[in-house]
């Protein structure tokens, strides 16, 4: 039995093949649909480029979870730490008593403060006492904007002084926002002759005070990037990559 081949039409030889995939429709070889063009990335950058600095506008990245947890934990170690001390310093030790220790280089002594930290302005007790307040509701609200470890353990230690003073100002004689701070710390000679008498929150306070001013000077922020001058050079780099 003879076998017919198909009708075949000619291609158009008018027509060059395109590059790439092609369809065979009718007979004639047809180009396929051009494929989406892909975006610029020098067009995609020049648009998020800022006009007046040149700097990329990089998308932000997720900070990670907020410190509050640490901030609110070393804080809460702090004010206990404060508290035992000073129930144990006026549990055993009278007024004006010097105990000797580390061969004279402390003193452990009792001793009450009306004023700031290491008494600091002596006969501002309320004035200090609403700052300490203000500056615990401050901490606490900042707290959920907060992604820096560094800047967690500086406000929680201020945080937890502030706190453990503030208690003493409260319920402590001779009155309401009038108590005198426990002290009890003596360095070098007895009853603060050297150095001021100081306490755990004394010391919490100084130490995330000097932390912060360091943190401050190296441009760090809370959320734990750097000033604005260096986040731009870090993210017009990252954006050449």
């Amino acid at each position: 039995m003879d076998h017919v081949a198909p009708e075949l039409r000619p291609v158009d030889r008018g027509v060059s093949a395109p590059d790439g995939p092609a369809a065979i429709v009718d007979g004639r070889r047809r180009p396929a649909p051009p494929a989406p063009a892909r975006a610029d990335r020098g067009a995609l950058l020049s648009e998020t480029t800022d006009p007046q600095d040149g700097a990329v506008d990089a998308a932000p990245e997720s900070p990670g979870r907020p410190r509050t947890r640490l901030l609110l934990l070393l804080a809460a170690v702090v004010l206990l730490l404060d508290l035992g001390t000073k129930l144990l310093v006026v549990a055993t030790i009278e007024r004006g008593e010097n105990i000797r220790l580390l061969g004279g280089a402390v003193y452990l002594t009792h001793a009450r403060n009306t004023g700031a930290a290491f008494s600091f302005a002596e006969g501002f007790t309320v004035v200090f006492t609403l700052i300490a307040a203000v500056v615990a509701v401050v901490i606490v609200r900042t707290a959920r904007r907060l992604f820096s470890t560094a800047w967690a353990v500086t406000l929680g230690l201020v945080l937890g002084g502030a706190v453990g003073n503030l208690i003493d100002r409260v319920f402590r004689d001779p009155g309401f926002l009038r108590g005198g701070v426990v002290d009890f710390v003596s360095v070098f000679a007895p009853d603060g002759e050297v150095y001021p008498i100081f306490n755990v929150a004394d010391s919490a306070i100084v130490c995330g005070g000097v932390l912060g001013v360091v943190l401050a000077l190296r441009g760090i922020e809370f959320d734990g990037t750097r000033a604005s001058g260096t986040r731009a050079v870090r993210d017009r780099g990252a954006a050449s990559d």
